[in-house]
């Protein structure tokens, strides 16, 4: 970023006070002041207070500071005003104002970043997008992958450095904090590249941050988005991904929207309407009268498609026992998993079971 903008708007703060204002960067070097004998100065040990500072007014050596956060949360710049009262501090949160407004300007205007932030934020108008995109000299139709990478248990700064060294084409890929825990993905990606290919990068991401950071995470990936525009609609999805994986595909921690079936449909439905649907489905007894072995046998007679002989096998039963549990489920509940159709309906049936449980756990 310019430091000229900065100084624009330090000169005007000039006829407020008699007192000194001022920017200084991560390294504690004064970037800009109404001072000009001040430009240059370095104060690193102020720098290092502010960067470790959990309060958003820091006052030190006589001056007051306040942080200017960046795009991944953390200190980029401070803005500082000479003196330790209350004067000084009232003076720098509205020098703080004014300067962060002004670099969320510029860098709206001028930072490609910013730009995609906004697009996948639903920040900024469609008609503006070409606009934003011409100036900026952006190609508008080419096809983008969304990545959302949420942090699990803990969130480290470090990670969008890590995943900023992954992706290094500044021009085409963007690495983007959301929050403390979630950072997005956008890649700049060829017509050829298939869901496989995607599922192995994010993979590749996982690992990496796994064994840099000793963070674990989970990751949603969106439909392709083949111009500018749709990049929002992909990374909603790539956010539904995360959420239906945490239900239906909890053993899994990287999601794609294409491949969450009918669990897509299932999260998307209103809670009534599941309920309904289970008391229409289960007329003899509620499906909370199976037991847990018996939910087991059912889930691996799914995992073996349907199967007996493989199913009795992989359960070290015999063959009739595993037939006298499965008439037993049918008398229980009417169906007979045997038969195609009364198995898609019971597989249904445990789905939304599921997600009504974790609904009623939020």
């Amino acid at each position: 970023m310019s430091n000229s903008v900065f100084q624009s708007v330090i000169v005007q703060l000039k006829d407020i006070s008699d007192r000194t204002f001022g920017v200084m960067d991560t390294e504690g070097c004064v970037v800009s002041c109404t001072d000009m004998s001040m430009l240059g100065e370095r104060w690193p040990d102020a720098a290092l207070k502010v960067s470790n500072s959990s309060d958003g007014m820091l006052t030190y050596n006589q001056k007051c500071f306040k942080a200017i956060l960046g795009s991944s949360n953390y200190f980029e710049y401070a803005v500082f005003c000479t003196g330790d009262d209350q004067a000084a501090r009232d003076f720098c949160a509205m020098a703080f104002i004014a300067l962060n407004n002004a670099k969320t300007y510029y860098e709206e205007k001028h930072d490609r970043g910013t730009f995609v932030k906004n697009i996948i934020m639903d920040n900024i108008l469609p008609g503006d997008i070409y606009i934003r995109a011409k100036e900026l000299h952006f190609s508008t139709d080419a096809p983008r992958a969304v990545f959302l990478i949420r942090q699990v248990g803990h969130g480290d700064v470090s990670t969008v450095d890590v995943l900023a060294g992954m992706f290094p084409d500044k021009l085409q890929d963007f690495v983007l904090s959301i929050n403390e825990m979630d950072i997005a993905v956008v890649k700049q990606i060829s017509g050829s590249t298939t869901s496989e290919d995607l599922e192995r990068l994010a993979a590749s991401m996982e690992e990496t941050l796994k064994n840099e950071l000793r963070i674990k995470t989970v990751i949603g990936i969106g439909t392709v988005a083949d111009h500018l525009r749709e990049l929002a609609d992909s990374y909603k999805e790539a956010q539904t991904a995360i959420e239906v994986g945490k239900v239906f595909d909890t053993e899994k921690s990287i999601m794609h929207y294409e491949n969450l079936g009918i669990g897509r449909l299932i999260y998307q439905l209103p809670t009534t309407l599941c309920e309904i649907f289970l008391s229409e489905v289960f007329k003899k007894n509620s499906i909370d009268s199976l037991d847990q072995e018996t939910l087991f046998t059912i889930n691996k007679f799914f995992e073996n498609n349907l199967n007996v002989s493989e199913t009795s096998r992989k359960l070290f039963v015999h063959r009739n026992t595993l037939v006298y549990r499965l008439e037993k489920i049918k008398k229980l509940t009417g169906l007979d998993l045997r038969q195609f159709d009364h198995a898609i309906v019971f597989k249904v049936a445990l789905m939304v079971r599921k997600y009504l449980s974790s609904r009623e756990s939020r």
